[in-house]
């Protein structure tokens, strides 16, 4: 929404180039109740707004792919795997536990995107462990794991620890505006 709504208002210049909001199943009933509560601030004023519904199925743009995951967390939780023309991919999970389509997004991957939001040994339905997460890597064969989206129980964690017990490969720990080469 927030997005949404600074693509009509809060400058001089407005967004004149379209966007797409690609999501679940679902997004676009929810973005028509996002209309019925904010009205004309939500709803583009001098650009087009594309949305795509996607979940297990594959959207190919001129530069890229896209792939959506169904992941373990809620009815609508996916996971996005993004894979360049020369073979390149990305794999974010989003809020997910473990499970068989979680494995699938990773495979292979250069760079696979993890939460950790829990240390283990208090770990919660629908969330990650560190040891979970260097085990989806190493079952994935990822290239790279970069741990996201921790709960204040991580702060005192030693998250690296327990997730070298299971994955041998680079491990690292996101931080705010980090940027990466893929």
């Amino acid at each position: 929404m927030p997005f949404l709504f600074a693509s009509n208002y809060g400058s001089e210049k407005k967004r004149t180039r379209e966007v797409s909001l690609i999501g679940h199943e679902g997004i676009a009933h929810f973005y028509e109740g996002l209309k019925d509560v904010y009205g004309q601030w939500v709803i583009p004023q001098n650009y087009t707004l594309n949305i795509m519904e996607m979940q297990d199925k594959e959207i190919v743009f001129s530069d890229f792919s896209l792939q959506g995951f169904h992941l373990e967390h809620s009815d609508h939780s996916i996971g996005f795997r993004v894979t360049t023309p020369g073979g390149k991919a990305v794999a974010y999970s989003g809020d997910t536990d473990y499970c068989p389509n979680l494995i699938l997004l990773a495979r292979e991957a250069d760079l696979l995107i993890l939460e950790c939001s829990f240390p283990d040994g208090s770990k919660v339905e629908g969330h990650l462990t560190p040891s979970l997460a260097g085990r989806v890597a190493r079952e994935a064969g990822c290239k790279r794991l970069l741990l996201t989206h921790f709960y204040p129980p991580c702060d005192d964690y030693d998250l690296m620890g327990a997730v070298e017990g299971q994955y041998s490969g680079e491990v690292i720990v996101a931080e705010d505006l980090m940027k990466l080469v893929i």
